[in-house]
């Protein structure tokens, strides 16, 4: 299993072009991907909303570019546009493999008088694949605000928590086509984005702290979220993902979107490699390969 996670920057390039085309080709150059997760995708905005675009609807072009994937968008941002139409802007899961069940959660936004901000989102979706049912997470948090990034962080592992606790305790019921119909909730977890921390910063550490359960005991429920690249490379640093190529943008090169894999499924976590040469957006994608 091959999953790929990048902030694609509304598919704007170093070069000032967008182009959903090219973010595929990238993608596809990096890996026979079996699952993309994608950050920053836009649809009606054209510029100077967001530079270099027409308005196009990426949500549409991705699922067009990837016809044998499951396309399944996530909008933070849902507004009018001044002629009545919708403007959004968010995230993106595209699997090869088939999607059980999908979860779309509003992250926390807390105001912070003192930032600008915008609305922020985990999209769940539980995947049928020859590992059995995995669970992928894909989110971006908030950039300027330090209160709200803390709030998202909480709420990221609540709702891990809350999804561990119903596989573990949820009845069986046998009513397909109805609503009720139990469809699996898997433990094994892929948490992947653009987090806006680096990972000295301590919201890198809450993320992967144990959950408690009830009486302060560790829940045998809830497997703990870890640093795929730390998993396998220890002490040695991140690779760089954000900045490397744009310095307009960003004074100086670091590290800031992360996929995290739960203990269970660790055993499973064989390769991580970040492509450093690619320039079609300010970020670096990210493959993570399962086996």
């Amino acid at each position: 299993m091959k999953l790929i996670s990048w902030n694609i920057q509304w598919a704007r390039g170093i070069d000032g072009r967008v182009d959903p085309a090219r973010i595929v080709r990238d993608a596809r150059a990096m890996g026979d991907f079996d699952v993309l997760c994608l950050q920053e995708v836009g649809a009606n905005y054209p510029a100077p909303g967001l530079a270099g675009s027409a308005g196009e609807n990426q949500f549409e072009q991705f699922a067009q570019l990837l016809p044998d994937f499951t396309p399944v968008p996530i909008a933070g941002v849902d507004v009018i546009a001044p002629d009545g139409t919708r403007r959004c802007f968010g995230n993106m899961v595209l699997s090869r493999y088939p999607v059980q069940r999908v979860l779309r959660h509003q992250l926390p936004w807390p105001v912070d008088p003192n930032v600008i901000s915008m609305p922020r989102t985990l999209l769940e979706v539980t995947l049928d694949t020859p590992l059995g049912p995995v669970r992928v997470m894909n989110t971006h948090l908030e950039y300027y605000s330090a209160l709200q990034r803390r709030a998202q962080v909480e709420a990221i592992r609540r709702c891990h928590e809350e999804t561990c606790g119903r596989a573990a305790g949820e009845m069986a019921a046998d009513r397909r086509g109805s609503p009720y119909h139990a469809f699996p909730h898997a433990t094994r977890t892929i948490l992947v984005g653009d987090f806006n921390f680096r990972p000295e910063d301590p919201l890198h550490a809450r993320l992967q702290e144990p959950f408690a359960g009830r009486g302060g005991n560790a829940s045998q429920h809830v497997p703990r979220l870890v640093d795929a690249w730390q998993h396998l490379h220890g002490n040695q640093a991140h690779p760089i993902n954000v900045g490397q190529y744009d310095r307009e943008q960003w004074p100086e090169a670091f590290t800031c979107d992360f996929i995290f894999a739960s203990e269970d499924l660790l055993p499973h976590v064989h390769a991580f490699e970040v492509d450093g040469h690619t320039q079609s957006s300010d970020h670096q994608p990210q493959l993570l390969v399962l086996r």
